[in-house]
């Protein structure tokens, strides 16, 4: 016969002595004696712990309750061979309000938040790429296989450098509208053409004081930063505040920028051509997708980035009209994106005491060449030209000059002759 040994009960602080226990007392016993003991009320549901582990614990049954949850104490509370020390078992009484436990159970889950399963599923197949959202659509919502941001990187809320607010947009919608950069289709012409690849492209922490500082020292605000030649490209996608974030077009624009730091590092001549270039091309992609009559969710892609007036102030006809207008309506449109992106650059070089006519007549030159080189997009964007090669009359693609490599050669040339005269 097993020999009898003592229990000491600890609920809020207050301890009771219990003899005469032994290892074939069963669990409900034992829930017994510390409801007793206590006098707990009957809406108090007890739970057991000896050397923590739950040795006892009571639940919430109903009619519809299996045996095995009205059996669960039949169990021995108290295992053979468990080893009890000889001042008595210590066990610690844990209670909690049925209508809590009820209340909590009929919450809906937080579907921003991951359970257990989902994170082990998430490790488990960590080593191939979660696919990006879809935002632009089933078409054109995807990077290029080659040349793209590789990995994307929101801030966490531990780093804003200050506790975030009851209104500052969660992680996951920051990592949502990275993604949205990534997918852009005109983001993803660029880095295609210019065979970009892209480590990481990251939030920017809005909250980070030295950087700032020493940028509005030198009387600008800083947006974003490359970080070894496209390594990494953090953009800064919430407001001060940390209210929201900041419009999709200047997320983009910002985004464009920092590329172009890729190839150049001061904001000179050569800089404020190749940027002004990848603007033209970023809007130009979007033209053609609106001349090709593309629609993502009833709206057109260059709506959703936020920049149908630089397309076409008027929000007219693109798109409109038979084949014979095509040539003219890519024309107008073409016009029309070029003096958006100049006066763009007259508003940003200004800060560096550059005259946008340094850079105009490139801009103008490289419009002209794209429109050539993709010349079918605005009427089949789904087949036209890869820019950088051309097709022979046999239908194989011959290599030539890159419109990058051209723009900046064309860039050198007018910096080279900019020099000369100042001189």
């Amino acid at each position: 016969m097993s020999e009898n040994f003592t229990v000491k009960f600890s609920y809020k602080g207050k301890s009771i002595s219990v003899d005469a226990i032994s290892h074939q007392t069963n669990a409900a016993a034992l829930l017994a004696k510390a409801r007793t003991s206590y006098a707990v009320d009957d809406d108090i549901i007890l739970r057991l712990i000896f050397k923590g582990k739950t040795i006892a614990q009571e639940s919430i049954t109903d009619d519809d309750a299996t045996d095995n949850e009205i059996n669960r104490n039949n169990h021995f509370a108290f295992q053979e061979g468990t080893k009890i020390p000889k001042s008595g078992a210590k066990v610690i009484v844990m209670g909690s309000a049925a209508t809590g436990i009820l209340n909590l159970n009929s919450l809906r889950s937080d579907p921003l938040m991951r359970g257990f399963e989902d994170e082990k599923s998430s490790k488990s197949t960590g080593a191939s790429a979660p696919a990006l959202s879809t935002y632009w659509g089933p078409l054109h919502g995807y990077q290029d296989k080659q040349y793209k941001f590789c990995r994307i990187q929101e801030c966490t809320d531990a780093s804003f450098g200050s506790r975030p607010g009851a209104t500052t947009p969660h992680a996951f919608e920051a990592r949502r509208l990275l993604e949205r950069l990534a997918t852009d289709p005109g983001l993803v012409s660029i880095l295609k053409s210019r065979e970009l690849i892209v480590g990481t492209l990251g939030e920017m922490d809005p909250i980070d004081d030295r950087l700032m500082q020493k940028k509005q020292q030198e009387g600008g605000c800083l947006l974003g930063y490359n970080t070894n030649g496209g390594m990494r490209i953090d953009v800064k996608l919430r407001t001060d505040d940390l209210s929201g974030f900041r419009p999709y077009s200047e997320l983009a624009a910002t985004l464009i920028h920092e590329l172009s730091h890729n190839w150049v590092g001061d904001h000179n001549i050569l800089f404020w051509t190749n940027y002004g270039n990848m603007r033209v091309e970023y809007l130009w992609k979007h033209a053609c997708l609106m001349q090709g009559g593309v629609f993502v969710n009833g709206k057109r892609t260059a709506t959703l980035a936020e920049i149908s007036e630089m397309i076409s102030p008027s929000n007219g006809n693109i798109g409109q009209g038979s084949k014979n207008n095509t040539l003219t309506n890519n024309s107008q449109t073409m016009g029309n994106i070029c003096q958006s992106v100049i006066n763009e650059l007259a508003k940003e070089m200004a800060q560096h005491r550059i005259p946008v006519q340094f850079v105009a007549p490139a801009v103008l030159a490289f419009s002209k060449e794209l429109m050539m080189e993709t010349k079918d997009d605005a009427t089949n964007h789904a087949g036209g030209h890869v820019l950088g090669s051309e097709k022979s009359s046999q239908g194989d693609a011959t290599p030539v000059t890159s419109t990058r490599e051209r723009a900046l050669a064309a860039a050198e040339k007018r910096a080279r002759e900019a020099k000369d005269k100042s001189s």
